[in-house]
């Protein structure tokens, strides 16, 4: 069981790594699966593996991503448009300096605002605070915008396809001192950007969720396969409980010893 859970883990830390690197596929498309929900009252059944997250672990992941790679930054516009078209195009790239002329982009940015970006898990949801920054061509006008967005992230699971995703929800969004005359439009373009761009956050699919261990010792292979994934948030901290089918083959390929 040790093992599995560090199988587990492993595979889990990616995941939450291509969340927070902001790499999820374009498009707004809807999730498919069912939403996880929380774990029996009676228990776990057997052949479950609990893997546990706090909030340090996230705090230290996003550290080292604006450290070592720099803001993400998403450039979503085609031209000055009101309403931004979205381009087919790299979904974010990292930069160290932002160039000139209006960029039309949104950059997430490590604190502002008395907010720092994080993962904040409390009353049993998975939470994202957000600062950012940007600029916005708006009706021929440059508009330089910073400040906070509340999110939430869902999680949905498929046992068919044997994949995790999240959905990040945009909520809110407190522009710092822009007029309100444009704060509409340019707190929609933040929002969209966000929620269209980044969604579905996948997380764990096919053999990062499952597991093939050689057992040499009996000449097979040991195989399992999520079939439930259940999550809750208790003391600052994400469990999520993930019960999977065994399976045994004889005679499959063996690792060199």
């Amino acid at each position: 069981m040790k093992y599995l859970l560090t199988l587990v883990f492993g595979a889990l830390a990616g995941g939450a790594l291509v969340y927070f690197l902001f790499v999820g596929a374009p498009g707004g498309k809807p999730l498919s699966g069912a939403p996880v929900g929380a774990p029996d009252p009676a228990g776990d059944p057997p052949g479950t593996a609990i893997v546990e997250l706090d909030e340090q672990f996230f705090d230290t992941l996003l550290g080292t991503v604006f450290k070592d790679l720099g803001e993400p930054t998403f450039r979503l516009a085609r031209g000055g448009t009101l309403f931004p078209t979205l381009e087919p195009e790299p979904v974010v790239r990292y930069v160290e300096t932002q160039g000139g002329g209006c960029q039309n982009q949104v950059v997430v940015a490590p604190e502002g605002g008395g907010v720092r970006t994080g993962v904040r898990l409390e009353n049993n949801q998975v939470l994202a605070p957000l600062a950012f920054k940007g600029s916005y061509n708006l009706l021929g006008n440059c508009m330089n915008f910073s400040g906070t967005a509340q999110a939430n992230i869902q999680l949905n699971f498929n046992a068919q396809e044997q994949v995790l995703a999240g959905q990040i929800n945009v909520e809110t969004v407190n522009l710092d001192n822009v007029s309100p005359i444009f704060s509409g439009p340019i707190t929609a373009f933040v929002q969209n950007s966000l929620n269209m761009r980044v969604n579905p956050l996948i997380l764990m699919r096919g053999q990062q969720i499952g597991l093939n261990i050689p057992v040499q010792a009996t000449g097979g292979t040991l195989k399992a396969q999520a079939r439930d994934v259940r999550a809750e948030v208790k003391d600052k901290a994400l469990r999520l409980h993930i019960t999977y089918n065994f399976s045994g083959a004889k005679g499959a390929e063996q690792s060199p010893g």
